[in-house]
């Protein structure tokens, strides 16, 4: 049998948690920190990494005795919900990070696609970029030149290649830096969610291009929130969890055991009023505090109809650092699938007070087809480009769409035969 082409072993990161808001100082001890400032960073820079015992309090652990090994030609999935350690983990296997116990042995060269602008300099263009990244790779110059054409036509910023790439949208970034990660042949590839940026046209493209990079026997590690396209495209997935690999088989049997879990989530999240666990929020200083669910009456509900509105109180606490802050939310069927998005912000331009700490949200009329769904919050302070995402609430609350008569004899259709029903009509043209 021939070797594995990743052996993990055992492999752990940790964290220090950040340090704790401290009270107001004296003008004095203020000017006292300032002379002192460069040596207390050197030694606050070097505590995050070191540990001692009965340091457990301040830590985390990202990942924590993680094993597993990938046969060459393998397309393995991970997934897991958001801060379970999936991006940890490929960032110690594209040597971003160290670990901080166990190893990785790899054998090939790692092309990455971890988040947008991993790899690019924003100041030079896409041109340069392009030869920039094959060369960290390890490409020889005519290899790249060789490649070129394609990547440029498959990325479809032909008429931008020239220009800076600060001056990207993410977008464009994700489109170019995929084409370059999918192009040049490396013998790995480590993809992220962060195709979820592009739009569903080049997402599709991608998918795609990945399938046939798998059928060429290259071997692709690939985290996702789509269920769907792990099943289609794996062989094997890890399921992670704070950490630790909760599953670990075929794609169909660790998506189906993932997919029961969010079930039972489901199930938690039923709560019309549900209260933040404070587990959850420990360390964040911003942050969801209560979600309450009630129909277009004001009536606390979780089951709604076709073309109802569902409404939501949502309640903040803690310190936002910028004057404005707002609010996103995620819709995910039973299965996991984000099937519908909303922000406060960049749809709408709205953004509110760091005073506000209620806020309703309304969704719909909903034109989803029927079953259960959960939504997701997300807080985040600041405007436009200085957003910075200061909480996310998973699983927050859920509802569940009834299946109801749509016309005579035809319910509503259910999740599994499609995700929403869109305005039609129907009229019929005279042949002449």
């Amino acid at each position: 049998m021939s070797e594995p082409i990743i052996r993990v072993a055992n492999l752990s990161k940790r964290y220090r948690v950040g340090a704790r808001e401290k009270a107001y100082k004296t003008i004095r001890e203020t000017i006292v920190e300032g002379l002192s400032a460069p040596v207390r960073n050197l030694s606050r820079l070097r505590s995050l990494t070191s540990f001692k015992n009965g340091d457990e309090e301040d830590v985390i652990w990202a990942l924590k005795d993680v094993s597993f090994e990938v046969e060459e030609g393998m397309v393995l999935g991970i997934i897991g919900k958001n801060g379970a350690g999936k991006t940890t983990l490929l960032k110690i296997l594209a040597r971003i990070t160290e670990p901080t116990g166990g190893f990785a042995e790899i054998h090939g060269r790692i092309s990455s696609l971890l988040e947008v602008g991993t790899g690019f300099h924003p100041e030079l263009t896409g041109r340069e970029n392009v030869f920039l990244n094959g060369a960290v790779l390890g490409m020889r110059k005519r290899e790249i030149e060789r490649k070129f054409d394609d990547i440029i036509v498959f990325s479809e910023i032909g008429k931008y290649l020239d220009t800076p790439l600060k001056r990207y949208s993410s977008g464009m970034q994700v489109r170019l830096a995929f084409a370059v990660a999918a192009h040049l042949e490396p013998e790995i590839m480590l993809i992220d969610e962060v195709l979820a940026v592009g739009d569903i046209a080049f997402q599709k493209k991608c998918l795609g291009k990945m399938e046939e990079v798998a059928r060429g026997g290259r071997t692709i590690l690939f985290v996702s929130h789509n269920m769907g396209a792990v099943r289609s495209l794996c062989q094997s997935a890890i399921w992670l969890d704070n950490g630790q690999i909760v599953k670990k088989g075929t794609a169909d049997e660790v998506v189906r055991a993932y997919e029961q879990n969010q079930l039972k989530l489901f199930e938690e999240s039923s709560s019309c009023l549900r209260d933040r666990n404070p587990e959850e929020i420990k360390d964040k200083s911003f942050y969801f505090s209560r979600v309450e669910m009630l129909n277009e009456q004001g009536e606390r509900s979780n089951h709604f109809r076709y073309n109802d509105k569902i409404v939501l109180i949502v309640e903040l606490a803690g310190k936002p650092l910028k004057d404005k802050h707002g609010i996103s939310y995620y819709i995910h069927n039973q299965w996991g699938q984000r099937v519908s998005i909303g922000s406060s912000g960049a749809y709408h331009g709205i953004y509110f007070d760091r005073k506000v700490r209620k806020i309703r949200i309304e969704i719909g009329p909903l034109i989803l087809t029927s079953g259960q769904y959960s939504i997701w919050l997300r807080g985040y302070y600041g405007e436009g480009a200085e957003e910075l995402r200061t909480d996310d609430w998973e699983n927050a609350c859920s509802f569940t769409l009834e299946s109801q008569p749509f016309r005579p004899g035809r319910d509503i259709p259910s999740a599994d035969e499609g995700v929403c029903i869109m305005g039609q009509s129907f009229k019929a043209i005279a042949i002449e």
